[in-house]
């Protein structure tokens, strides 16, 4: 129950941040499709005068070496993915003026979302999200669901994102499926519905999305809108905490070094929980420092025990059986112990600050 608790606390949490606004946009190309003759869409605001580029120039090209385009590459998604910020604006804005192209109108919108190669502006990228997501466009969807969430641009209404999600996951958009599920799980947009949630987050896990692959490994182990199933949690942890999702990494240690749902390896289970301890789990940290002070996956090492016993608890991850056992070691290995966390307790300083 409280792995379930922590998950709904960890739904309105993510879906109460004002700058989760288009944090999960995912600008890729998608499959191309046939060329459709388009009317021209009535435009957004004038777009201002394009800037000198500011990414280095790419090398020159070997001389003799063909330079061709290859036949359906995506001129102006492939010089956004690789900094031409500019570059992918003017070819955007060609394919928009030409086609009427949908993506090339999100990709506009994300450009001034951003203020990437243009200067920022909310105002303009809505207006080109919106002409996207009404040609069925999923990515702009999701960036308006994203703005209504957020209280960007002016815009501020739940309903309205919950109907966008809805749409963008309809259309296979694994972070809006999420998303979706995080409204049913919170129960406050619409009643709660965890089965439903549940198959939206399987849809989002199936796409790859290990945040979705983590939260609905959590469902199993407790047996929250899908039958209690051990296996399939440890089969989802490890698939999230491969993704690197530092939860999945804490807790897909936690069942290795149990054998719970998976076999039982304590060596392997050391490698996640020590991963997940070095990205800042307090948790991690805490069994870490276990693991070093009884020497099991780990060989015993009474100067870390005490150095990740330090960390943890300065994250508030007290322990007193770690307590004693600090206070039983030499004061060499104590000393040598406070003096390796110092840095770590520097960084926890600064981040509070």
């Amino acid at each position: 129950m409280k792995a379930a608790r922590a998950l709904m606390v960890a739904a309105a949490a993510a879906l109460a941040l004002p700058g989760a606004a288009s944090a999960q946009l995912q600008l890729t190309p998608q499959a191309a499709e046939p060329a459709k003759p388009a009317a021209k869409p009535a435009a957004p605001a004038k777009k201002p005068a394009p800037k000198s580029e500011a990414a280095p120039k790419p090398a020159a090209p070997v001389a003799g070496a063909p330079q061709a385009t290859p036949a359906g590459a995506d001129l102006a998604y492939g010089a956004y993915q690789r900094g031409y910020f500019l570059t992918a604006f003017l070819e955007a804005t060609k394919r928009v003026d030409k086609d009427g192209d949908r993506r090339a109108m999100t990709l506009l919108g994300e450009l001034y979302a951003q203020g990437l190669g243009v200067p920022s502006s909310d105002k303009k990228a809505i207006e080109w999200y919106r002409l996207a997501a009404e040609r069925g466009d999923r990515d702009a969807m999701f960036a308006l669901a994203m703005f209504n969430i957020g209280g960007r641009g002016g815009l501020n209404d739940r309903n309205e994102a919950a109907r966008l999600l809805a749409q963008a996951a309809k259309l296979g958009h694994a972070a809006a499926a999420y998303d979706l599920a995080l409204l049913y799980l919170e129960g406050q947009q619409f009643p709660q519905d965890i089965p439903r949630a549940a198959e939206l987050f399987r849809t989002s896990a199936q796409a790859g999305n290990p945040e979705a692959q983590y939260a609905l490994a959590t469902l199993y182990k407790e047996g929250k809108g899908v039958p209690k199933d051990e296996r399939e949690a440890a089969k989802l942890l490890g698939a999230a905490a491969l993704a690197e999702n530092t939860d999945a990494e804490v807790e897909y240690g936690i069942a290795l070094f149990n054998g719970t749902g998976v076999a039982k390896n304590e060596v392997t289970a050391a490698k996640y929980i020590s991963r997940a301890a070095f990205r800042g789990s307090p948790i991690a940290q805490n069994r870490l420092a276990r693991m070093y002070m009884t020497g099991r996956g780990v060989a015993a090492n009474p100067v870390a025990a005490i150095k990740w016993h330090t960390i943890a608890k300065a994250n508030g991850a007290g322990d007193p059986q770690l307590d004693d056992f600090a206070g039983k070691q030499s004061p060499e290995n104590r000393t040598a112990g406070e003096n390796a966390a110092k840095p770590w307790l520097q960084v926890i300083i600064n981040s509070r600050s």
